[in-house]
C-alpha cells in the first residue's frame, strides 16, 4: 500500500502546484498576448488532467485481486497513462498549429516583467516536483510517476526556452515568440508519444524485459537438478510480472523430491520485485 499511497500525495501535489501555475499563466498571457505563455499556460492544463488521471489510476490499480480478475487491477496504470498520453497528443498537435501561425501572423505582444517572474516560479516549482518524483518513481517502479516525472521536467525545460524568447522578443525579435511555441509542442507531442509506447506495449502483454529474464533463468540454473528450461513465458500483471515455465529434471526423481524443487525456486524468485507470480511446470527426462 505503501506505493499507492505515495503515488497519491505525488498526484495531489501535482494537481495543486499546476492548477496555480496555470492561474498565474493564464493571466499573464491574456494581459501581455504571449503566443509562448499561453502555449505554457495550456501545457500546465494538461498538467492537471494528468495528475487526475494519475490520481483515478492509481485508485483503481490498489484494489486487491478478486473473482473478476484474478491478477488484480494493476493494468489499470497504464490504461491511465495511455489516456494521458492521447491528451498529451492532441494538445500538442493543437499548440503546434496555434504557434506555427503566430510567426507569421504576429500577435499584440506587450512585454511584461510579470512574464519572467511567472517563468521563475514555474521553473522552481517543476524542478522541485521532478526531483521528488523521480525519486519515487525509482523506489517504486511505477510508469505513472515516472510519466509525471518527465512532464514535471519538460515544463521546466520548456519554460526556461520560454525566457530566453521572452528576453529576445522584448529586443524586437518578435517571430521567436511563435518559434519557441512551436518547439514547446513538438517537445509535448514527443513526450506523449514516447508514454503512449510505453503503456500500449504492457497493455498488449508485451513480455519481460531480457535484464529480469536473465536474472530468472540466473537463479533456476542454480539448481544442479534441473536439466534444461523450456516454454518461458511472461505477462504483465501492473507494474510486475507473472511468469510461467517448464524445468526438467531427472526421471528416476520422485514427484515429491521434483516439485519440492519447484517450490524452492518459485519462493526465491518471487522475492524478485518484478515477479509477481511464478508457476513452474515439472518434467522428467
Amino acid at each position: 500500500m505503501k506505493r499507492f499511497k505515495a503515488t497519491k500525495i505525488a498526484s495531489f501535489l501535482g494537481i495543486f502546484f499546476n492548477l496555480f501555475l496555470f492561474i498565474i499563466k493564464f493571466i499573464t498571457a491574456f494581459i501581455t498576448s504571449s503566443q509562448a505563455m499561453i502555449a505554457d499556460a495550456i501545457n500546465s492544463l494538461g498538467d492537471i488532467f494528468s495528475s487526475l488521471m494519475t490520481l483515478i489510476g492509481n485508485k483503481i490499480a490498489s484494489k486487491p485481486k478478486d473473482d473478476d480478475h484474478n491478477l488484480g487491477h494493476g493494468k489499470a496504470e497504464y490504461i491511465y497513462s495511455l489516456l494521458i498520453s492521447i491528451v498529451i497528443i492532441i494538445v500538442a498537435l493543437t499548440l503546434f498549429k496555434d504557434s506555427f501561425e503566430s510567426i507569421f501572423n504576429r500577435s499584440n505582444y506587450t512585454f511584461s516583467y510579470l512574464l519572467i517572474i511567472v517563468c521563475i516560479i514555474t521553473i522552481v516549482i517543476k524542478l522541485s516536483l521532478f526531483i521528488y518524483t523521480n525519486k519515487l518513481s525509482k523506489s517504486l517502479n511505477s510508469l505513472l510517476l515516472k510519466a509525471n516525472s518527465k512532464d514535471h521536467l519538460y515544463d521546466a525545460i520548456i519554460t526556461i526556452i520560454n525566457l530566453i524568447s521572452i528576453f529576445l522578443t522584448n529586443i524586437g525579435i518578435y517571430f521567436v515568440d511563435g518559434v519557441v511555441g512551436v518547439l514547446i509542442a513538438i517537445w509535448i507531442l514527443v513526450s506523449g508519444i514516447k508514454i503512449f509506447k510505453e503503456s500500449y506495449d504492457v497493455l498488449m502483454d508485451k513480455s519481460i524485459d531480457n535484464i529480469t529474464k536473465e536474472k530468472v533463468l540466473s537463479v533456476v540454473e542454480k539448481y544442479s537438478e534441473v536439466k534444461k528450461i523450456n516454454h518461458f513465458n511472461a505477462t504483465p500483471v501492473g507494474y510486475k510480472y507473472q511468469i510461467s515455465f517448464t524445468i526438467f529434471v531427472d526421471g528416476n526423481m520422485s514427484t515429491y523430491a521434483s516439485h519440492d524443487i519447484a517450490n524452492k525456486i518459485e519462493r526465491e524468485l518471487e522475492q524478485f520485485d518484478e515477479i509477481y507470480l511464478t508457476v513452474i511446470h515439472v518434467n522428467p527426462i
